[in-house]
């Protein structure tokens, strides 16, 4: 339901999250309203939301970008606050994004975020279009644009930036390897038709390069191996994302 005065939208863009999605919409009550974009929805995800809130859109969207502005679009809030299915917002966040709202000059904030595989909190190593150390959660309305990728869509931010806030949100990344895997394979997947349709793959050897220079930065400079076998994973897929997106791209049929 919207406030007389909706000061914090929280937005979600969801496709067949039934499995996650209450979970992730009873920790939004903090908001003056919650927006639900439902994207070619086919399980119960409709009726879950209908339970928290009356904002629901449906709708068709090829492009990642496009979904999230949607959403964004639609909200009534001078705040918006974005989040996905398989994150939580814990008390200690809630009340800080509420009283950053109320008081902030600034145009956004980032958000720290608590990565897990299954159980296990992953802190360090996250990064090269693998996973999110933090990102631009919470900004006022026209501050924040998504560019028109179908995955990991590159953002616009205007404005001034505020501080990033303290508390955490907890993000359940993957439930263990083969959810690693599968991802790996969709991210993929979709990164090759951004590279069809809007160029700006590389080279063979470009990405060849930086299957190294991403293992590095991951595991080395972003500290993922303070993670043990973890951190090891996530550098290896890290790496494997633009060759693997680059060679889908030359070498399968669109």
């Amino acid at each position: 339901m919207i406030a007389e005065k909706c000061l914090l939208s929280a937005v979600i863009s969801v496709r067949n999250e039934e499995k996650q999605l209450a979970d992730c919409l009873e920790r939004l009550t903090f908001a003056d309203e919650i927006v639900v974009l439902l994207d070619k929805c086919t399980d119960g995800s409709r009726d879950i939301a209908a339970r928290f809130t009356d904002r629901l859109i449906d709708g068709d969207w090829a492009i990642e970008g496009d979904r999230r502005n949607a959403a964004i679009e639609v909200a009534m809030g001078d705040w918006i606050f974005e989040i996905d299915a398989d994150e939580r917002v814990p008390s200690a966040l809630a009340d800080e994004i509420r009283k950053t709202v109320e008081t902030s000059d600034s145009d956004w904030h980032g958000i720290l975020v608590n990565n897990y595989i299954g159980t296990r909190l992953v802190r360090n190593g996250w990064g090269g279009s693998y996973g999110k150390p933090q990102y631009s959660g919470l900004f006022r309305k026209g501050a924040k644009q998504w560019n028109r990728q179908r995955v990991h869509p590159a953002i616009e931010l205007t404005g001034t930036q505020g501080p990033v806030l303290q508390h955490r949100l907890d993000h359940y990344v993957d439930r263990n390897i083969s959810d690693m895997i599968r991802r790996l394979d969709s991210y993929t997947s979709a990164r090759a038709m951004d590279i069809r349709e809007l160029g700006g793959g590389g080279s063979y050897g470009r990405n060849l390069r930086r299957m190294f220079t991403r293992f590095w930065k991951c595991y080395v400079s972003r500290k993922g191996y303070r993670e043990g076998r973890y951190g090891l994973l996530i550098a290896m897929f890290a790496a494997l994302y633009p060759i693997l997106s680059y060679l889908k791209a030359t070498l399968e049929e669109s």
